[in-house]
């Protein structure tokens, strides 16, 4: 019949009405006539921006910051030994989407886009029959989900889970070049530190009336209110309320990705966590700074950073067992795979704070998988190396779907057997054209209990490579460089590596 209402324009009629009609005028009568409603899991991802796996308590970290997630992790399968495909939001968040590594996908640059293949092959395309839903916090993640709207059903728009202020016109007015207008608007209208703005006169007139609007919320957040780029205020908690309430409602089966911006510098945490870890003795060990650092940043300054961060991540840690708790209340979570990870993480040693680095230390490389499967009751330890590549052709095996055929991972244990032959790499090419040769370019290799580091191209050591080698097992903080002790193995992956380079540099050669 020509005029037959497909599955795939059900859900999309479904999601495009009023929530309560969609769900009760028009799930009803056909959940009888589609045997992939009855039999497929729905697919929840969830991603805490710059949530480095190093600072987790789950993972061994010293300072408590995830009561909830080791609470949860008790029926979760929990993966220790999981990488980010890059260092920051544009490579590392387009790698877990696509299946491929930033070598492959080119969405290498600040605010970068994938290469046109990847536009319809990504994990929305790969979950066609399903009611795709997105969200995200983060402008460069969001920049991604527009290259994909076409295999997306819902994109819940940006700036509406932001605190409505003045700020706001930024993303609303400028949403192809946020970045740069942020920059503006934070240089004229905000007084800073010293007191000072490029327009007193506008910068203290936009201050008395953005008090106005957050008043009410300023003691909630000692260290003023999370905030994107230094404008656009929100809260975790609307987010979190919104995704809890939304999800309940959405048509079944349904893919949702929702990318949250904490614990996301600048690191504002509220009253319940604030001096949380102030005094606690915690000291993290000394490391020389790093020849690759755009400024030395002190020792002094990196602790204290990383205290305020470590407060941030119990935010998350609350409002994610909040989500949780929400979402097995309604019952989703009993036909729902939830997947709880990060984009990259984030480093406060070497002289480097945060994640816009060159270097590619575990800290801002080694991230969390935790992966809820659905009717699981009890907790599964993952030691092997995995990669934000997995991820995808993970989920179409577990609901039934053959892996994407452009995916670079693997199906992860145990839901296939375990696998030592492989390595696990971290890219980070921010300054190099995306349409050529990586001419300029960080590589990490993780095989087995090895680590090599790669960089080349660089002015700072007049364009010479930097090599690396760490046994990361019995040296986790990456201390002791073993590349002129162990030539051998460091040959070996570098090798690899450049094998690797050489393989995704040839569509680019001229």
């Amino acid at each position: 019949m020509k005029n037959a209402i497909t599955r795939r324009d059900f859900l999309k009629l479904a999601g495009a009405l009023p929530l309560g009609y969609a769900t009760s005028r028009l799930t009803r009568p056909f959940k009888s006539t589609s045997a992939l409603q009855e039999q497929s899991k729905n697919i929840i991802v969830i991603v805490f921006d710059a949530l480095s796996a190093h600072d987790i308590s789950l993972y061994g970290y010293e300072r408590g910051t995830t009561p909830n997630l080791a609470r949860l992790a008790k029926r979760a399968i929990k993966y220790h030994n999981h990488f980010a495909g890059g260092n920051y939001t544009t490579p590392g968040t387009a790698s877990l989407l696509t299946g491929v590594l930033p070598w492959t996908h080119r969405a290498i640059n600040l605010n970068g886009k994938v290469t046109p293949p990847f536009i319809d092959q990504n994990i929305f395309s790969a979950f066609n029959e399903y009611y795709r839903i997105a969200y995200t916090h983060n402008g460069f993640a969001n920049t991604l989900l527009t290259q994909f709207a076409n295999d997306i059903d819902e994109i819940i728009p940006r700036e509406s889970l932001f605190i409505k202020t003045y700020d706001t016109l930024i993303s609303t007015l400028f949403k192809n070049d946020e970045d740069i207008a942020s920059i503006s608007w934070i240089r004229n209208m905000k007084v800073n530190e010293e007191g000072s703005a490029y327009s007193l006169f506008l910068s203290h007139l936009y201050e008395a009336l953005q008090e106005k609007r957050i008043e009410d919320l300023k003691p909630l957040f000692p260290r003023g209110l999370p905030t994107i780029s230094q404008v656009n205020p929100y809260l975790l908690e609307t987010a979190i309320d919104t995704v809890g309430k939304r999800l309940p409602e959405t048509p079944q089966p349904f893919a949702g990705y929702f990318h949250f911006m904490p614990p996301h510098h600048p690191y504002r945490t509220t009253t319940e966590f604030f001096n949380a870890f102030r005094d606690d003795g915690f000291k993290s060990p000394e490391k020389p700074p790093e020849i690759l650092a755009r400024r030395i940043i002190t020792q002094t300054s990196l602790s204290r950073m990383r205290t305020e961060y470590d407060e941030f991540i119990l935010y998350c840690d609350r409002e994610f067992g909040r989500l949780y708790d929400q979402l097995e209340s309604s019952g989703i979570l009993d036909n729902s795979w939830l997947v709880l990870t990060s984009d990259h993480g984030e480093m406060f040693e070497r002289g480097i704070a945060g994640h816009g680095t060159k270097v590619l230390y575990q800290p801002v490389i080694r991230i969390p998988l935790l992966i809820f499967e659905p009717g699981r009751t009890e907790g599964t330890d993952v030691y092997d190396l995995t990669s934000a590549v997995d991820v995808l052709p993970t989920l179409a095996h577990v609901t039934g779907q053959d892996a994407p055929v452009w995916s670079e991972g693997r199906i992860l244990p145990p839901f296939m057997p375990s696998s030592s032959d492989r390595g696990i790499y971290a890219v980070q090419a921010i300054d190099n054209d995306p349409n050529s040769t990586l001419t300029q370019a960080s590589v990490s290799i993780v095989r087995e209990n090895y680590k090599l580091h790669y960089y080349f191209g660089y002015d700072e050591v007049s364009g010479e490579e930097i090599v690396k080698l760490f046994d990361i097992r019995s040296d986790p903080e990456e201390m002791t460089d073993l590349a002129f002790s162990k030539k051998s193995t460091a040959s070996d992956l570098l090798n690899e590596i450049k094998a690797k380079l050489a393989e995704a540099d040839e569509p680019y050669l001229r």
